[in-house]
């Protein structure tokens, strides 16, 4: 029998997570937010999941982190009791699910009470629009440790329009590196793009080139994905 769940929404596989082995992360764009759990300094942490679907990387920092705080907000009812009864999550994992939307959930959370704040939520394909805003990266910022880090899955293709904007929202938080999957660079196809903002980890994302994946650090994110 196969280990591997999926959770499949809006007519595209969403997510995905193998029971046996959560370090396992199926999707790249997945491995790529691992690449920047893996980074961050040892110990348990404090981690905001904004979407839940398969739990998949709640279930992740659960296995490479064990004790860690985790908070999950995720609107849609029935796929947590859809996922919590086909695949439950492991036993003693510390993990606070909350049935609420990011933008209601985050401002119960205190301030500088997160070390990582993972925003991975979509709907009909895309991630709203309220999730990228200013006042909700403000949000963001304001439930960040000192030390922190955003870490944002989005969906874009070049010329970039959802990237641009979200790059000027976020330029505040200090620090700013993109991934980019191959193909996406190469404008075949829209595709996950990793953004990371804050206290980016050293050696974070330091082997992507191997896999093909563009890396943008520093001026070279102003100077490709800056709205002009």
């Amino acid at each position: 029998m196969s280990s591997l769940f999926l959770v499949e929404l809006d007519g595209m596989q969403q997510s995905a997570v193998d029971l046996a082995d959560p370090a396992r992360l199926i999707f790249d764009y997945a491995r790529r937010v691992g690449d920047v759990i893996d980074a961050m300094p040892a110990g348990p942490l404090r981690v905001l999941h904004i979407g839940g679907a398969a739990m998949t990387l709640p279930r992740y920092v659960d296995h490479m982190r064990p004790r860690s705080l985790q908070v999950v907000l995720e609107p849609a009812i029935d796929v947590i009791d859809h996922v919590l009864e086909e695949a439950p999550l492991p036993p003693g994992i510390r993990i606070d699910i909350r049935p609420v939307t990011g933008q209601v959930g985050i401002k119960e959370l205190r301030t500088a009470s997160q070390d990582v704040v993972i925003l991975d939520a979509f709907e009909d394909g895309v991630v709203p629009p309220e999730l990228t805003s200013a006042a909700f990266v403000a949000e963001v910022r304001r439930v960040l440790a000192p030390g922190g880090v955003f870490v944002t899955n989005l969906i874009d293709c070049p010329p970039y329009p959802r990237v641009r904007p979200f790059v000027e929202t976020a330029r505040n938080f200090g620090g700013l590196l993109i991934v980019v999957e191959p193909a996406t660079m190469k404008g075949r196809r829209e595709g996950n793009m990793v953004i990371v903002c804050g206290a980016v980890p050293p050696g974070a994302f330091d082997d992507s080139g191997e896999a093909g994946y563009r890396v943008f650090r520093g001026a070279e994110v102003a100077d490709a994905f800056s709205v002009r």
